[in-house]
């Protein structure tokens, strides 16, 4: 596997950049230090298989011009998109095989699965999302939050998320909570509340280190590896680890 890391000065891109060695052939971030180009453009054409994309959310479509351009796929490890933004990747994916993941952390693509099924589990139960991170984060509720909600919706079609609950007003029957909170340094804990009335259950993950992100992105650029154009999630990488096993 050749890569480009797209956000190769961040945090993650240098992660990402250690782990991969000599299989990083290129690498583009936008503040141009230690001599990284700060656009594709400036990258030209290099010999790779896949872009890994830790940058901004911001810089997807440079991202999917050059890997059309250069017919390579793509991992999108960014989070924040925007509507439009979340559509152009569906679009690319027509394409090119794309793997799209609001949270490269393997153990949250266990959450995900656990919550889905213990939502289809307890159909009538009350559940809330409950995500913690640093006070330097961005965008509020996390991707991962917004992940396991649509986990969730998935055998719960009629729920509705209600993001940082204010006011008056019952809760409502297909609501889920989804809640945010910013707090020193703390990485990431994601919980899921489960209540019946007769009883609780409550699913949880918590991060130690980013080095978990960058572990899981780069499971996923192998698993990318001779894929056919398509829009390729956690679930499928976790389909194709399983069925390995067995």
């Amino acid at each position: 596997m050749k890569a480009i890391i797209c956000g190769a000065n961040g945090a993650m891109g240098k992660l990402i950049d250690q782990i991969l060695g000599d299989q990083t052939v290129g690498r583009v971030s936008i503040d141009g230090e230690n001599n990284v180009p700060k656009t594709f453009a400036q990258l030209g054409t290099v010999d790779a298989d896949i872009i890994i994309d830790f940058s901004h959310h911001s810089a997807i479509a440079d991202v999917i011009t050059y890997a059309k351009e250069n017919n390579l796929s793509i991992v999108v490890g960014t989070t924040g998109h925007t509507e439009e933004e979340r559509a152009m990747i569906f679009a690319a994916a027509k394409e090119l095989p794309v793997f799209y993941s609001g949270n490269m952390s393997l153990g949250i693509a266990v959450l995900c699965k656990l919550a889905k099924e213990a939502a289809a589990f307890f159909p009538d139960a009350d559940i809330e999302i409950v995500e913690t991170h640093h006070t330097r984060k961005v965008d509020a509720p996390s991707g991962t939050a917004k992940m396991l909600f649509n986990a969730i919706h998935e055998v719960r079609p009629n729920a509705v998320a209600n993001c940082g609950r204010s006011g008056e007003g019952k809760r409502t029957r297909d609501e889920i909570g989804i809640h945010a909170l910013r707090l020193g340094n703390v990485v990431g804990i994601h919980e899921v509340h489960i209540h019946t009335g007769s009883q609780s259950l409550t699913l949880k993950h918590e991060a130690h280190t980013r080095a978990m992100l960058a572990d899981g992105a780069v499971v996923a650029a192998r698993f990318m590896e001779g894929k056919a154009p398509g829009l390729y999630t956690m679930t499928e990488l976790l389909e194709e680890q399983a069925c390995a096993v067995r």
